[in-house]
């Protein structure tokens, strides 16, 4: 906040300009041209003013230059004599250029000019006058050293003396003003920076939002590897560890089999996770192509489950990333299959390629029997998130890459979409049945 009083050098300057005036004022040879009472005190009346003036120019310009004019009227009217230190009003242009409003500069600058032209036009009145006193019409002017000058340096000296003067002062005040201009432009150079900082900040915590979020994508995604893997394997294994509580007393050869399944199934599972964590941590995995479709319906039949598989159109090659949201859809699919259905009905899985277009759908159908009401509500709330089924139980909130949500957002990924319906019992015979059904689009590739 700029200060409305004079600070110490303003209030030192004003007190030596007033000090050299009183000085002047008092000495009988100074610029007044003859010693009286009355011209000591005008020459002191006008040292303190211009002291005054040179105080507050600088918090007070407009007034300063607005005081500056009053002496110049008073100059005129008064006929009393400029005194020397009156040269200290050039500190008034500068501090209107400098530190006035625009409208207080400009007229700082304007009143420059216009001292110059009142100036020589109160010369020329002046001296006419002057003229007039030599035959006894008035008394000696105070002008009379200035008209003096005029006299021995010619006719040019009535108009050169006057814009002289105003050239001088202008100086100040074109200095002034190059602050002035010198400041606006620091300013707006400080102001660019710091809007050029701002942008920089802005940009860095967009780049760092957007590196939390990609984070966070790749943390959700690895859960929903993790999660496809680790379920289905184990949803396999304690089907098969199952169907061996029922093998018959002394069957070694059925207990082997189911035994050595098992193996597989962990092994196989524990590949998959290798690869699901080297390929997250960035490195080159040794196998990044899934297994086939059919690998996972074969594991469910070696789990003790029937599944029916039908294949319909021609199968087509797809790039690897679709091939992995078929390969782990499925494989979701057959692992709530396995958990909610029942053991003694089949497992309908159903593909249907598109007619060997460019693009098109892969349609994936997976369709069981429910083996009991506390399974079917475990489905039914598992589904709850994506569609409403038309029961009373109230849904479970979801869980962020878990389950048939884990599949909708892969398949929302690449453009696909998945439906989930549950159709009621419509009696012993006819149980009901959970289906679900993905489309993954199928750009072709060349073989």
């Amino acid at each position: 906040m700029t200060s409305t009083r004079p600070g110490g050098p303003e209030i030192v300057a004003g007190a030596v300009v007033a000090t050299l005036g009183v000085l002047l004022a008092l000495d009988p040879g100074g610029p007044f041209g003859y010693y009286s009472l009355d011209t000591v005190l005008a020459g002191i009346v006008v040292a303190l003013a211009t002291g005054g003036i040179v105080t507050i120019s600088r918090v007070r310009p407009g007034l300063a230059l607005a005081l500056v004019w009053v002496m110049a009227v008073m100059h005129v009217l008064t006929g009393t004599s400029i005194s020397y230190v009156e040269v200290a009003f050039a500190v008034v242009a500068f501090t209107t250029a400098r530190w006035g409003s625009s409208l207080v500069a400009t007229l700082g600058g304007l009143s420059i000019l216009g001292a110059g032209v009142l100036a020589f036009l109160a010369t020329l009145a002046y001296r006419a006058y002057h003229r007039f006193d030599l035959i006894g019409l008035g008394p000696p002017s105070a002008y009379d050293t200035l008209l003096g000058v005029q006299d021995r340096l010619g006719d040019a000296a009535y108009l050169a003396v006057p814009l002289a003067g105003a050239a001088v002062l202008s100086i100040p005040w074109l200095v002034g003003l190059a602050l002035r201009f010198s400041d606006r432009a620091t300013a707006s150079q400080a102001g660019q920076e710091a809007a050029e900082e701002v942008a920089a900040r802005a940009r860095r915590e967009s780049e760092q939002a957007r590196e939390i979020a990609r984070l966070r994508d790749d943390q959700a995604r690895l859960a929903r590897d993790v999660h496809d893997v680790v379920g289905h394997s184990l949803a396999v294994i304690l089907a098969q560890a199952e169907s061996a509580q029922y093998a018959a007393d002394g069957d070694t050869d059925k207990l082997k089999t189911t035994l050595a399944t098992i193996a597989t199934s962990a092994r196989s599972s524990l590949q998959d996770v290798r690869h699901v964590l080297t390929t997250a941590s960035g490195e080159q995995p040794t196998d990044v192509a899934p297994r086939p479709l059919d690998t996972l319906v074969e594991g469910v039949r070696a789990s003790g489950h029937e599944v029916v598989s039908r294949e319909l159109g021609t199968p087509q090659p797809m790039p690897p990333d679709l091939e992995v949201v078929a390969f782990r859809v499925l494989q979701e699919m057959l692992t709530n299959a396995i958990r909610h259905g029942s053991r003694d009905e089949p497992v309908f899985v159903e593909r249907h390629w598109p007619d060997g277009s460019w693009a098109g759908e892969l349609r994936i159908e997976v369709r069981n029997s429910l083996s009991s009401r506390d399974d079917e509500r475990a489905a039914t709330e598992e589904t709850q998130p994506l569609t409403a089924l038309g029961t009373s139980a109230p849904p479970s909130p979801p869980e962020e890459g878990r389950g048939l949500d884990g599949m909708r957002r892969r398949l929302e990924a690449c453009g696909g979409r998945l439906d989930v319906r549950r159709r009621e019992s419509a009696g012993a015979e006819d149980p009901a049945t959970f289906t679900t059904t993905a489309w993954v689009p199928v750009r072709t590739v060349s073989p």
